[in-house]
């Protein structure tokens, strides 16, 4: 199934790869995973980033991210935690033009100190004190 030909990895995205699609919306693992079952959600529509989708697109995307926990969780009962990311534009780190969120699996031990979580992306910004 694919969405559409304008070059596109992800309106490219070969039948097999889809584990999940809605009518807005397609689920996939990703080909780069940071973790185990780490899973991309998608737009059907080529729209750059997370602030191009409607209303209705970004419904259709948050219903498949908590369908897709689901599942990751039923296949992998180690999973306990989730980072859910969105890359928008280069300064970001976005490097397919294509809306995608990522739904990165998290267990325990996969990283020695968890705290500050996507804050980690600066380094010294993860680790902060709450007093």
């Amino acid at each position: 199934m694919q969405i559409s030909s304008n070059g596109c990895p992800f309106c490219d995205l070969p039948a097999e790869r889809i584990l999940e699609a809605g009518e807005l919306s397609i689920a996939f693992k990703d080909l780069y995973p940071v973790t185990d079952l780490h899973t991309l959600v998608i737009p059907r529509r080529h729209v750059r980033t997370f602030f191009d989708l409607s209303a209705e697109e970004a419904e259709a995307v948050r219903l498949l991210l908590y369908s897709q926990r689901e599942a990751i969780q039923k296949e992998d009962s180690s999973v306990e935690g989730f980072n859910v990311g969105i890359n928008c534009e280069q300064v970001a780190g976005q490097t397919v033009f294509h809306c995608h969120v990522h739904l990165i699996p998290r267990r325990a031990g996969d990283v020695a100190e968890p705290i500050g979580g996507i804050r980690n992306i600066f380094p010294g910004k993860g680790n902060y004190s709450l007093a």
